[in-house]
């Protein structure tokens, strides 16, 4: 038989960002986000939640190993996001506004090639306790 089970990995990473659209001007963006505009930059404590969904293999008893899904984010999203200025030091933000819809999806863009196809994946980010993205939805 072929059971199905989702397996979470958590964890964590402080960036800072800037909410800004170039295109328009500094009083709508300070409309439009507020404090999230600080031209000197914020910064968040954001959780993460990958879940890789699949059949349980029969000789492993996994879905996936879990040491092997935890490596992949340290190197690959860890390493590039935390402790970064998202809106300078990280490429995919160059000309995409850091809001944690897209930072999410950035997530999911980056993993979803160095995790097997038959595995279905899904992103959850926390920007604070009570605000968060899944990604796809």
């Amino acid at each position: 038989m072929n059971y199905k089970s989702a397996v979470t990995r958590r964890e964590h990473f402080n960036s800072a960002h800037r909410l800004h659209n170039a295109r328009w001007s500094d009083e709508r963006n300070k409309s439009v986000f507020g404090k999230c505009n600080n031209p000197n930059f914020h910064g968040h404590n954001y959780e993460l939640e990958v879940k890789v969904i699949g059949s349980i293999n029969e000789d492993t008893g996994y879905v996936i190993d879990t040491k092997e899904l935890s490596d992949l984010i340290k190197m690959n999203i860890l390493e590039k996001f935390d402790h970064k200025n998202l809106n300078l030091d990280v490429e995919e933000f160059k000309d995409l506004n850091p809001t944690v819809e897209n930072i999410a999806r950035v997530i999911y863009m980056i993993l979803r090639p160095l995790i097997e196809e038959k595995y279905e994946l899904k992103i959850k980010l926390y920007e604070t306790p009570r605000n968060f993205v899944e990604f796809p939805y």
